[in-house]
């Protein structure tokens, strides 16, 4: 049997409630209001519903660049001009789960879910109009802040519901979403923008987002137990009202107070914890070269490959495939390497147990750059060059989902604030690195150009077999109360 307590410390220590004398609420065995004793059909709707969250919000982060030229001939502005839509939504993607990541550990889940969704949608609208590039790209940015909801907290979720040894399975069908997003984006996008124009991107948004977006409102419960043990606890207070009530972990301090120790927490996590720091970074280096290369295949595939835009938006599929590969034979092995070490360390878990696998991802990244670096450089036939893109998905995908889980696993009840930290990083430089890609092309070429992200993600490549070996004491050095 898994030793969750030795799983959870010591990197977070827990607050413990000062309440005396009163009886302590929990879930009941087998109680039905338990995220985790939930039905398997309960937990994989709500499982359904964030993950169609977290891929509409990134694909329409990249839907509209086939059309990148047809809005800025359109609007009277220049491509730069217009990646600049992209720059301000990706980036607001990032800052997004610094706020909603701890106000969903203090108000729920859900609320935020059908709040921020339900404003995502209606600003396809607007969007959609825009008669400028200001208008575009002001509306775009508030639309990445509302969208990051359901990336930054879907591993929230998840972990609410999932126990350690099966989570990283469910969890990898779902952070496909994040990643395939901005792959299908253009792969839809090129059709539409080829066909309808480029304002049709952004009313098949709303129209697809809104549907979500009723399906949630119906079908989408509540999964963070404090918040479930609270409303509990204050229906048996109006019952009994001679009897003073608690729960584990409960918070009874001011809710302004609350607010602004939870809104501290994910940049708390990010600059105090040199592993999150560090594996923060190194998503960061993996999502900047990622819109480095989608902003840029247009370009590639279009002029130096002779391609069509709709043959364009067909190439994304080869990112898109090593996702799918991913998921379906390498994530799952992330649960099972994990069962194995903690058997075999007397059935005591660390979250260091889920980073073996990551070592496949650190390998292949470096590789696959180098590959598509050099052979666009040479003008090599197409099909080795989109071959390495199926393998920098396979790595991508396997360094994401391990990271993410090493997270899940250190900070339980705060993995949403874990997870939103490593965001900030990640959608920075996803935003920002783009911006300056086509100014080293040009100075370097395709070659030394590209290759620049490959040296990046060979030099940061070491850091998951570091963390393997040394992170239990980094994480007993640097232990935080949140």
């Amino acid at each position: 049997m898994t030793n969750h307590h030795d799983e959870e410390s010591p990197l977070l220590r827990e607050q413990r409630n000062g309440t005396v004398d009163a009886e302590t609420i929990t879930f009941s065995k087998e109680d039905n209001e338990d995220p985790k004793a939930w039905s398997k059909s309960r937990k994989l709707s709500n499982v359904a519903i964030i993950a169609l969250m977290a891929i509409l919000s990134p694909l329409a982060s990249s839907m509209f660049t086939p059309g990148i030229q047809q809005i800025a001939d359109d609007l009277n502005t220049s491509k730069n001009a217009v990646i600049g839509a992209t720059t301000g939504f990706v980036v607001m993607l990032g800052i997004g789960p610094l706020l909603l990541a701890p106000l969903s550990e203090t108000f729920g889940r859900r609320k935020l879910y059908l709040c921020c969704f339900s404003i995502f949608s209606i600003l396809q609208v607007p969007t959609a109009l825009s008669p400028n590039i200001e208008t575009l790209v002001v509306v775009r940015s508030f639309s990445g802040f509302f969208g990051s909801v359901g990336i930054s907290n879907g591993g929230g979720t998840i972990s609410d519901m999932y126990d350690p040894e099966v989570r990283a399975g469910i969890f990898g069908w779902y952070l496909l979403g994040p990643l395939l997003g901005p792959t299908l984006g253009p792969l839809v996008g090129g059709v539409v923008v080829e066909n309808l124009g480029w304002r049709w991107v952004f009313w098949i948004m709303a129209i697809i987002c809104t549907s979500n977006t009723l399906l949630a409102f119906f079908f989408l419960k509540e999964s963070y137990a404090p918040v479930i043990l609270e409303s509990r606890k204050n229906d048996i207070s109006r019952s009994h009202p001679e009897t003073k009530f608690c729960f584990k972990g409960e918070d009874d301090r001011p809710i302004l107070t609350k607010l602004k120790h939870s809104m501290q927490r994910p940049l708390r996590i990010l600059f105090t914890q040199p592993i999150v720091f560090t594996m923060a970074l190194y998503q960061a280096i993996i999502f900047g070269t990622t819109y480095s290369l989608y902003t840029n295949f247009q370009d590639i595939w279009g002029t130096e490959y002779g391609f069509t835009t709709t043959q364009v938006g067909l190439l994304y599929l080869g990112p898109g495939l090593g996702f799918l590969t991913a998921v379906w034979f390498v994530v799952p092995k992330i649960d099972t390497v994990y069962n194995r070490l903690t058997a075999t360390n007397n059935g005591n878990s660390k979250p260091e147990f889920r980073l073996p696998i990551a070592n496949i991802g650190s390998i292949l990244i470096p590789i696959s750059l180098f590959w598509f670096a050099w052979t666009v450089e040479y003008h090599v036939h197409w099909f080795p060059t989109l071959l390495s893109t199926f393998f920098f998905g396979v790595g991508q995908v396997t360094i994401f989902n391990t990271v993410q889980n090493y997270y899940i696993d250190c900070f339980t009840e705060y993995a949403a604030s874990a997870i939103a930290a490593g965001a900030v990083f990640r959608s920075l430089l996803g935003g920002i690195v783009p911006l300056f890609v086509p100014s080293m092309i040009k100075a370097f070429g395709y070659g030394w150009g590209l290759s620049t992200f490959a040296f990046a993600s060979l030099a940061i490549a070491p850091s998951p077999l570091l963390f393997y070996y040394f992170g239990e004491k980094l994480r007993a050095r640097y232990a935080i109360e949140l």
